[in-house]
C-alpha cells in the first residue's frame, strides 16, 4: 500500500481511536481524582471555591493521563493498521 493511500486509510481510525483515547482518558481521570482527592468531582478553573493548587494539580494530572492514555491508542492502532495491512501507518 502506497505512503499517500496508507495515510488516507488510517485518517478515519486514528480520529475514531482520538475520540475513544478522550472519553478513555476522562474516565480514568475521574476515578484518579475520586481517589486521591477523596472528592468527586475535579475542579474546573473557574470553581471559586477552589484553591489554585487544586486546580492546577488536577489540570496537571488530567493532561498527564490524557497523553498517556492517547500514546497508548496511537501506539496501539498504528500496530494493528500494520499487522492488516503490512506497513505502518505515516
Amino acid at each position: 500500500m502506497g505512503k499517500t493511500v496508507n495515510k488516507m486509510a488510517y485518517k478515519p481510525v486514528g480520529i475514531l481511536l482520538g475520540v475513544a483515547a478522550g472519553a478513555l482518558a476522562g474516565m480514568v481521570f475521574k476515578q484518579v481524582w475520586k481517589t486521591a482527592a477523596g472528592d468527586g468531582d475535579a475542579p474546573n478553573a473557574t470553581d471559586e471555591d477552589r484553591g489554585w493548587g487544586e486546580i492546577l494539580a488536577a489540570a496537571a494530572i488530567q493532561g498527564a493521563i490524557f497523553a498517556v492514555v492517547k500514546a497508548a491508542v496511537d501506539r496501539g492502532g498504528a500496530v494493528g493498521v500494520r499487522r492488516v495491512t503490512g506497513s505502518w501507518p505515516t
